[in-house]
This record gives structure tokens, C-alpha cells and sequence, in this order.
């Protein structure tokens, strides 16, 4: 099949995103490939497609088990031959998944950096009949990017002990220093490097300094009550008492962060992606793979990593195209709080002069005189006019009064004008869709939008698709899926249509 062919009929999509066909291609043709692409704008298929296309074993390098562990998942659950060797998987588990790869019954093969440039592996990976190389958060790899992991240093060995299998390295948050040191480390001469816009028009943003209480913090997630977002905390001592502060006040809102126990944070997971208005105070890991559209707003209770983790986490927010608020709260109790941490770290002089710089970097972005968006978009070598919507261009505060609605109720992908009892009967359906996934998605003990995405359920309430046909025709919808969901999601719909 072509890669648009397996684009359809696997993943259940129409046609690429802007700038996802070019870089297809590209790994179609052997090239090297640096893609920086915003989260939301489909980066995993980049190097999905050109596996199932290419056949072999793609081989994809990620961070975080977590993250290998949605994507195989989601891969499987579409009919994709996907899956992972990783430290929290018992033995026998890592050795089949590496028999299968050997035998050529593995489309996607996942590892951790660190599992990847062991000496044995390397020289074990000429058994498999390697289709491509995808380097998942690339900017972890150079020193100046704001998650540095020594261990991706590593992957350099690939492109010259596997000089005709194509790199792709991908990443939403990559500034023109850390493009260049991803493709002097990772890539090949003369990559392809497509690089997407960093503009997110629809987020507005603001950034205050924090008093010494929480109450400002509260007293904003109280005037969104009722819509979904994210509150980034630093500590995960804090995201519980600011979990149970906004509980409290009558939000829904719960922790997350990496010291809970795996099935509370599945549940914690199944609750932010099915539960309207749920709130996650989490630390910095969470949002990473999750597919939810509809985050309204991203509050930071404190100073983020840097400019880049602070562009990526509210880039979780508006990946619909609706309305979204991001707002930061810090004190300078957090930059010097920072700046003791790095002074008193093991870290190298280098790595620390580049973690001071970084700070640097960040705090000139938060005291910049004018429009946010131009200092945020300048970081990464955009132009930009003013946004007229953050507070530094609107002089006041930006978020809406509690009875302010964003266009679409934040939900449903049309209908903005509709009357209300047409607005009341597609999100009873949606929810109905959603509590059908839910049930589906705990059956097989994965997340719920590993069955569907919010986007596809959402596409559903759109169209009302009543027959298989018609199913197939939503964005989404595979085949594998069409035959495993189809009658379950449409005998929902036609309940509800009748």
C-alpha cells in the first residue's frame, strides 16, 4: 500500500496535515529527517506511516515508558504489529517482543535511549531487517535543549554502524541553536529539516507574580470551574494540597504526578480524558501522549523549566482551535530557589552555565516589555505581530467572566450557532459515546483514548454515521477499528438518533 492508502485504511485519516506528507516522503525516499512540529500536529505519524509502508522494523527511541506503552496501544488497537522492550516489563515479555522483531513480525519496535545504545543491542540489531530510526523528544539529546539526557548522546553510533537506514528526529520545542546540535549529533548531511510554525493564536496568555498564598490561583481556576485544564505544580507535595484546595471549592479536580501508584494514575488518566471539567494538578510528565483536544486552560503554580517546557506544556491547551487561557504564576522565591538548586548540583560547570542560561532565557521572556506571543515566538526565530490578546497587549487581565462560554462550548466541532436543545443532545451523545469508551478501554486495561481520540468521538456527534460506511468515512477510523468498534459506537448513536 501507498502511504496514503495505509494513512486511510490503518490510521483512518482523510489526508496528512500540512507538512506531515513532505516529511513521509522524505523517510520514504531513505532521507535523514529533522521534523519540529507543535504537539497536536501528529508527529507520531510521520514515522508510523513510513513503517507499515516500508516494512522491515522501525526502531523508535522514547523517553518515558509511559510513552511506549500508550503508543504500542494505540498502534496494536489500529491492527499495527507494534511493541516495546523496556525496564518494567518482565523478561519474558522484552525477549518475545525481540524474538518477534527478529522473525519480521513487528511493524514498531520501542526503546528507551538508554536500552538502545547498550553495547549488546547494537550489536545485535544487524539480526532485524531495519526499516527506519525515529528519535522521539530529540531536543533531549543536545545540551542547550530543555530536557538534556546524556544518554541520547548515544544514538550518534546509529547513522555511521547503519548508514542506509533513514534517522527521523522529531520534537514540538526546538530553537535554532538546538535544531543544530539535533542534526550534527543525530542526522546525516544535508537532512531535511521542516520546522512548523510555533504560533498557537488561540491560547492567550498571562503572567503574574505570585503573592505569598495560593488564593489568585484559585480564585482563576474557580472562574473556569466547569471547563477542562491542566495546573502544572512543582512538587508533587503541592500538586496533592492544591488537588484537594480545588476540590474543595467544588472543582473536579485531582492529582498526578509519578509518586502515585500505576492504577491510580490510569484512573487519574481515565478521568481527565472522559470526566467533563476535570482538572489535573500534576507535575511537568503529565499531558506527554495524551490525546484530549479540548484543555481549556494550562495554569502554572510556579516557574516552569524553560521557555521551550513552558511552550510545550500550553501547547496541551486549545488543541481543538477553541478558546484556550494559559496563565503563569511565580515568585522570585522560585528563580532563586533555581538558581541554588543548580549551584548546588553534581552537574558539570558547562551544564551548569547552560542551566543558568537557560534561567536567563526564561526570565527575559517573563519581564519583556509588550505583546507575550512576540517574546515567546522571537525565542524560537519567529516574527510576530502583536497578538491583542495576551495581558501585556490588553493591559488588564484576559480571562473570561465565569459565564463566558468559548465558541463551540469548547466540545463539539460544530453547531456554534445552534439552539440550545440541539447543543444539549449532541453533548448527551458525546457523552454517551465517551462512557461507551471508557467501558471498552478498561476491558483491555488501556487508556480511553486509545479506543478513539475526543476528536474522533467528537466527529461522530458531527456526522451521526449510522452504517458501517459511514463510520468508515470519520476521521479516525481504521479499519482495524471500523471491525472491532463499529457496532458498539453505533448502536449508541442510533439510540440516541431515535
Amino acid at each position: 500500500m501507498s502511504a496514503e492508502e495505509i494513512l486511510r485504511r490503518v490510521f483512518g485519516h482523510r489526508g496528512f496535515r500540512p507538512g506531515q506528507g513532505q516529511v513521509v516522503g522524505a523517510i520514504m525516499a531513505g532521507r535523514d529527517v529533522l521534523a519540529v512540529m507543535p504537539t497536536g500536529a501528529g508527529k507520531s505519524l510521520c514515522y508510523q506511516v513510513p513503517a507499515v509502508a516500508k516494512g522491515g522494523v522501525g526502531i523508535v527511541v522514547s523517553p518515558l515508558v509511559a510513552l511506549m506503552q500508550d503508543q504500542v496501544a494505540r498502534l496494536r488497537d489500529a491492527g499495527v504489529a507494534a511493541a516495546s522492550v523496556n525496564s518494567s516489563q518482565p523478561w519474558g515479555a522484552n525477549a518475545d517482543a525481540w524474538r518477534a522483531a527478529v522473525r519480521g513480525d513487528l511493524r514498531l519496535l520501542y526503546m528507551s535511549p538508554e536500552r538502545l545504545t547498550d553495547q549488546r543491542m547494537l550489536d545485535a540489531l544487524p539480526r532485524l531487517n531495519l526499516s527506519l530510526f525515529a528519535v522521539d523528544e530529540a531536543h533531549c539529546v543536545s545540551q542547550w535543549g530543555h530536557d538534556f539526557r546524556p544518554d541520547y548522546m548515544g544514538l550518534s553510533a546509529l547513522r555511521e554502524r547503519f548508514p542506509g537506514v533513514p534517522i527521523a528526529a522529531l520534537t514540538a520545542t526546538a530553537d535554532a541553536r538546538t535544531r543544530d546540535e539535533i542534526a550534527r549529533v543525530l542526522l546525516r548531511a544535508a537532512p531535511l529539516v521542516h520546522v512548523a510554525g510555533f504560533d498557537r493564536p488561540n491560547i492567550a496568555i498571562g503572567i503574574e507574580r505570585r503573592q505569598k498564598n495560593d488564593r489568585r490561583l484559585l480564585g482563576l481556576a474557580q472562574r473556569l470551574r466547569g471547563q477542562s485544564g491542566i495546573v502544572y505544580c512543582p512538587s508533587r507535595a503541592r500538586t496533592e494540597r492544591l488537588a484537594a484546595e480545588l476540590a474543595g471549592l467544588g472543582l473536579s479536580a485531582f492529582p498526578y504526578h509519578a509518586g502515585m501508584e500505576a492504577d491510580a494514575r490510569r484512573a487519574a488518566l481515565d478521568r481527565f480524558v472522559t470526566e467533563p471539567g476535570a482538572v489535573a494538578v500534576a507535575t511537568i510528565a503529565f499531558g506527554m501522549g495524551i490525546d484530549k483536544p479540548d484543555v481549556r486552560f494550562v495554569l502554572h503554580a510556579g516557574l516552569p523549566g524553560s521557555i521551550e517546557a513552558y511552550y510545550q506544556e500550553i501547547g496541551r491547551a486549545g488543541r481543538d482551535g477553541d478558546p484556550a487561557q494559559a496563565v503563569m504564576l511565580y515568585g522570585m522565591d522560585d528563580v532563586m530557589l533555581r538558581r541554588r538548586f543548580i549551584a548546588q548540583s553534581s552537574a558539570t560547570p558547562a551544564r551548569k552555565r547552560v542551566e543558568l542560561a537557560r534561567l536567563s532565557a526564561l526570565m527575559d521572556f517573563i519581564e519583556a516589555p509588550g505583546c507575550r506571543k512576540q517574546a515567546l515566538l522571537g525565542h524560537f526565530g519567529e516574527r510576530a505581530d502583536g497578538c491583542g490578546r495576551c495581558d501585556a497587549c490588553l493591559g488588564r487581565s484576559f480571562l473570561p467572566d465565569a459565564r463566558e462560554r468559548p465558541r463551540r462550548a469548547g466540545a463539539l466541532p460544530s453547531g456554534a450557532d445552534a439552539a440550545a436543545p440541539a447543543r444539549a443532545a449532541d453533548g448527551d451523545l458525546l457523552a454517551a459515546l465517551k462512557a461507551r469508551r471508557l467501558e471498552l478501554a478498561r476491558a483491555q486495561a488501556v487508556p480511553a483514548y486509545v479506543v478513539f481520540p475526543d476528536a474522533t468521538l467528537m466527529a461522530m456527534v458531527a456526522t451521526r454515521p449510522e452504517s458501517r460506511e459511514a463510520l468508515r468515512t470519520v476521521s479516525g477510523v481504521g479499519e482495524a477499528k471500523l471491525a472491532r468498534y463499529a457496532d458498539a459506537f453505533l448502536a449508541v448513536i442510533r439510540r440516541h438518533s431515535a
